[in-house]
């Protein structure tokens, strides 16, 4: 029998190129890329549009479990056979993905699809508790992080490339308060985990990154203790 092939885990805050890494690493090693934001935010697209009550844990719970979130090798995101790939990027949903990841019934469910799929092995799988709590045995295990002043700048265009208007100070409140969510939150924080390389990407073009990450791969080395 073959050896299974591993499981690359990213974590990070928002706007330090750990999406945009991990789709292209998956990319240049033939893995499933796994993002697991994009799966929070599947689920309160669908919340939304039912008019949910995003305050109302137990039936956003109910929810997640009757629903079906699929992510394919191409980079779509289908809830319940619909694709959604583009509507769940709208900035004004990220905006309320925080009151479905903060509901620890959701965040078991997710976590349990999330370690289905990478039971093959050969997943490059990015998000905020990959680390920590999905994968915490992963073979390779990334931190990717940048200045405030960088995440924004990066966000800023990333938002202006999907069309979208938003003003530099508006974006920077919006990471701010992104980033006390994720890290605040009583169930699966963000944060360093002991073994997990850390690379600042503040001053690295994404090209550099991925070369980065590829080396620890394939040469791993003294991580963060």
């Amino acid at each position: 029998m073959s050896q299974r092939e591993p499981i690359i885990a990213i974590d990070g805050p928002a706007g330090s190129g750990k999406s945009t890494a991990s789709r292209l690493v998956a990319e240049k090693l033939d893995y499933l890329y796994l993002d697991t934001g994009a799966m929070y935010r599947a689920l309160t697209w669908k919340a939304i549009r039912e008019n949910s009550d995003l305050t109302n844990e137990k039936n956003l719970v109910e929810l997640a479990k009757k629903t079906t979130i699929k992510l394919t090798k191409d980079r779509k995101v289908f809830v319940d056979g619909t694709d959604v790939t583009v509507p769940i990027r709208d900035p004004e949903l990220t905006k309320r993905v925080y009151y479905i990841a903060r509901v620890p019934g959701v965040r078991e469910c997710m976590v349990a699809l999330q370690r289905e799929i990478g039971k093959a092995g050969g997943v490059v799988v990015e998000g905020r508790d990959i680390t920590t709590v999905v994968f915490p045995d992963a073979k390779t295990k990334i931190y990717l992080d940048a200045s405030v002043a960088e995440r924004v700048g990066r966000r800023h265009k990333e938002l202006k490339d999907r069309g979208y208007s938003a003003e530099v100070d508006e974006v920077e409140k919006e990471l701010h308060s992104r980033d006390e969510e994720d890290r605040g939150r009583k169930i699966a924080p963000l944060r360093i985990a002991k073994n997990a390389v850390v690379i600042d990407t503040t001053h690295m073009d994404i090209d550099r990154v991925v070369e980065t990450i590829l080396d620890h791969v394939k040469h791993p080395k003294a991580r963060n203790e």
